[in-house]
This record gives C-alpha cells, sequence and structure tokens, in this order.
C-alpha cells in the first residue's frame, strides 16, 4: 500500500485548500482511508475519514461543517476540501490506510503517506 499525500500550502483564514491522498497498491472498496493532523507540539488528531466501499464519512468534532472527504474510484484518489480554515487548522496533514470501515483513530490505521503541511495566517 503506497499513499501520496499533497495540495497543503499557505492560506488566509477563511481560506479554503483541497488536499489529495493518492493511494495504490490495494483493493479500493476493502479500504478506508483517513486523514489525521499535527501540529506542533500536539498530539495526533483525527480530522476525516472514508469508508470507501460505500462513501460513508468520518469527521473530528473540530472540522464538522468545515471539511468534505469525498473519492474518486476512477484516479484512486481521496480528497479532504477544507473551508473557512482557521488559524487553528495549521498542522502538517497526513493521510492513512486501513482494511475495512473508516476511523479517525489513528491508532486502528497501519499504512501512513508522507504528510503534507497546512499553514493559515491571521
Amino acid at each position: 500500500v503506497q499513499l501520496q499525500a499533497s495540495g497543503g500550502g499557505l492560506v488566509q483564514a477563511g481560506g479554503s485548500l483541497r488536499l489529495s491522498c493518492a493511494a495504490s497498491g490495494f483493493t479500493w472498496n476493502e479500504y478506508a482511508i483517513g486523514w489525521f493532523r499535527q501540529a506542533p507540539g500536539k498530539e495526533r488528531e483525527g480530522v476525516s475519514a472514508i469508508t470507501l466501499s460505500d462513501g460513508t464519512p468520518f469527521y473530528g468534532n473540530s472540522v464538522k461543517g468545515r471539511f468534505t472527504i469525498s473519492s474518486d474510484n476512477a484516479k484512486n484518489t481521496v480528497y479532504l476540501q477544507m473551508n473557512n480554515l482557521k488559524v487553528e487548522d495549521t498542522a502538517v496533514y497526513y493521510c492513512a490506510a486501513r482494511m475495512g470501515f473508516g476511523s479517525t483513530w489513528s491508532f486502528m490505521y497501519d499504512t501512513w503517506g508522507q504528510g503534507t503541511l497546512v499553514t493559515v495566517s491571521s
């Protein structure tokens, strides 16, 4: 299983970014993809996840209503649309994969991609 996260950058508060997680090496409908983030000095936080077989989304409380997760099965890519970004969303964002249903609990994931940095300025 290989994961490649991209799409991070610098954005002003209130702005938007879309992260991508290109995935390969597994049977798409048997897996879930999660997005997690880690800010300096803070613990890793579950942001969102999606069960790829049926598209069921999961969201952490801090991003509900602002972030949307989706998948493009033809492109083997999962997206995280982040709207109304806040300074506190600043972190390195990681995507991860696991067999089965989606979850925002990081310990349930066994394959991780490299991170992409999101910086939100005030």
